[in-house]
């Protein structure tokens, strides 16, 4: 694993024969060098050991031999050629690669100069991310610097650290920014990695509302209560609602004493949202609710058992008497009522819908040969299965119980 320090090199014009320097601070008050590239800041602050510099054609390239650092005459024609190239926005590889031992022996670390496309459209902006993805080894940590370059370069910047997570299984260590103030001549050190955090939100909340599963939210709120929202989770995939909803109202209490996570709070409306069931004290509402979820994400195994659970609460919530909890009394529910229905009202809507969810349940559950040509359609389609799923819920789980 390699820490490795990424930034950019723009273009600027040159005032009485210089780049213009300011003062990176960063700490209010701090002692700094005028300096006119950033990247030496970093470089002498957090000594990576890969220092990755990438800039246009005419990027200004010249400064990095002639400005804060002073070589004397060593490489002059090479230096003089480099110039030439920056003024005319002609700079190419062979250039900058007979004058990177120069900075590694300054730096004392690994240096790479790479030519990066102007960013215009679409390919060349893929293309950025393809050269930065090439420079970054599987695992390394990086830190980024969008202090200099373009002006949409800083957005081309968060979306290069998010695919160098997801391409590289890089770790992100932070995202810097120089913010020049012209009324005081220096610049402010900015950490924009908190970005990143809340794109994790995101991220998590888009997995989330494919799966169900609070789990993802776990490594974003560390400690107890993202352990509480995993388990849970866990919970509720195997069927204990009730053991569920005693996990979420301790986060639900918990969230009310969270201060000091600005992520979070951002956060925190949306996620209570999603967990504010668990106030409830219902457990055929919490069961029918997650059934339609399923069905919604297409997740029908889990649509399907979760809604035969779901029916047979109601039929004990409706009879008063029996545990929910109780397996024998759940059985019980379902027998009796299905020795009912079949004698009074055998081709009644209810029992209709009934017969189809536990026909179709039986298939899903234990791979047996499915019965009747609606569950038979149902299973080679996925629309046939929605729509199928669609009408048995609406017979069988009404909204009011």
């Amino acid at each position: 694993m390699t820490h490795a320090l990424v930034t950019f090199l723009g273009r600027s014009s040159r005032r009485e024969g210089a780049y213009r320097t300011t003062c990176y601070e960063f700490a209010k008050g701090d002692d700094c060098e005028p300096l006119a590239f950033f990247g030496w800041a970093l470089q002498s602050r957090l000594q990576p050991e890969r220092l990755v510099i990438l800039g246009t054609r005419g990027s200004m390239w010249d400064h990095l031999f002639e400005g804060d650092f002073d070589f004397g005459d060593v490489a002059e024609e090479e230096r003089l050629a480099l110039a030439e190239g920056v003024e005319n926005e002609q700079v190419s590889s062979g250039d900058l690669e007979k004058l990177t031992p120069l900075l590694e022996q300054r730096l004392g670390c690994e240096v790479r100069l790479r030519l990066i496309p102007y960013c215009r459209d679409d390919a060349e902006q893929v293309e950025l991310l393809r050269i930065l993805a090439e420079e970054v080894e599987a695992g390394d940590e990086v830190d980024l610097d969008i202090t200099h370059g373009f002006r949409h370069l800083p957005m081309l910047g968060l979306i290069s650290a998010l695919h160098l997570r997801r391409v590289r299984g890089a770790r992100v260590r932070d995202i810097w920014y120089g913010a020049y103030d012209p009324d005081t001549g220096k610049a402010p050190v900015m950490r924009l990695g908190g970005l990143l955090r809340i794109a994790d939100w995101l991220e998590a909340l888009s997995i989330y509302e494919k799966t169900g599963d609070y789990g993802v939210f776990e490594p974003l709120i560390r400690g107890e209560l993202g352990a509480l929202l995993s388990e849970a989770s866990f919970l509720e995939t195997v069927n204990r609602i009730g053991q569920a909803r005693g996990k979420l109202r301790q986060v639900l209490r918990k969230l009310d004493g969270i201060a000091g996570d600005p992520a979070l709070s951002l956060f925190e409306e949306e996620l209570r949202r999603r967990i504010i069931w668990a106030e409830e004290d219902n457990f055929y509402l919490r069961q029918r609710q997650l059934a339609l979820e399923y069905l919604e994400r297409g997740r029908y195994l889990e649509s399907v058992l979760i809604g035969w659970e779901a029916f047979t609460t109601r039929l004990l919530l409706e009879s008063g008497s029996g545990d929910p909890g109780n397996a024998e009394h759940r059985e019980q529910a379902r027998k009796s009522f299905d020795g009912r229905e079949r004698q009074k009202h055998p081709r009644g809507d209810i029992y209709r819908a009934y017969d189809c969810l536990r026909r179709l349940r039986n298939a899903v559950a234990h791979g047996s040969q499915p019965k009747g040509e609606d569950v038979q359609r149902a299973l080679g389609s996925a629309r046939e299965m929605r729509l199928l799923l669609e009408q048995v819920f609406e017979k069988l789980l009404p909204v009011n119980g």
